[in-house]
């Protein structure tokens, strides 16, 4: 999976061609895919919510209980999310910023602003950001996350994400993490496949010190 992403990414960067090999083969996409087809963009965005600024095992946790309130549903409806108070959404663990945004998430999938799982995959990774941070709590990162883990669009840099800035740092060994606008400028040679560069960035946060050390 990949290979054409990863042969492209390591010619055109060596300290990230040396990164690749130590993390090994990506997987970015693949099951994500099957829950996308299964939820569709309301799903997507919820969970996306749901994991702003949390690591990932505590927005698991409260996605589940989130999840739990619908007993006979896979995942809730936007109906069913309205029909719910704002109580019995923090009471899943949600802030009140996060109920205010998947509410509003529910409203705009039910007044269509959120594109159906069919009409988005035909719409542009800039018309879908324009589009979706007119929702309220859904910024620029939050619809990167939707693009490369539900769509599984190959070429998003999200440059305001800490995990690819440390990641980043990390292995080229710079002292300070990179800005957003530095970043951009670095990545443009990982273009058309910058996901993937993305994903073995965040991955470069779990190798052992010594495959980091050994990255030039």
């Amino acid at each position: 999976m990949h290979e054409e992403a990863i042969k492209h990414l390591s010619q055109a960067d060596r300290i990230l061609g040396r990164l690749i090999r130590n993390v090994g083969p990506c997987n970015l996409g693949a099951e994500d895919e099957q829950t996308h087809k299964r939820h569709g963009p309301f799903a997507a965005l919820v969970k996306a919510v749901v994991h702003q600024q949390l690591n990932g095992k505590a927005a698991s946790s409260i996605l589940k209980r989130l999840i739990d309130l619908y007993p006979r549903r896979p995942f809730p409806t936007p109906e069913d999310v309205l029909r719910s108070s704002e109580e019995e959404l923090r009471a899943a663990g949600l802030s009140r910023a996060k109920v205010a945004a998947i509410r509003d998430i529910a409203a705009k999938t039910l007044d269509g602003l959120v594109p159906t799982a069919k009409a988005i995959t035909a719409m542009t990774d800039s018309e879908l950001i324009e589009r979706l941070t007119a929702i309220r709590g859904v910024g620029p990162w939050t619809v990167e996350m939707l693009l490369i883990f539900k769509l599984g669009r190959p070429d998003v840099l999200p440059v305001t994400d800490y995990g690819v800035r440390k990641g980043f740092a990390l292995i080229y060994r710079w002292k300070e993490l990179p800005t957003p606008a530095e970043l951009l400028a670095y990545g443009d040679s990982w273009r058309p496949y910058r996901s993937i560069a993305a994903w073995y960035l965040w991955r470069s946060l779990d190798l052992p010190k010594e495959k980091l050390l050994g990255s030039h």
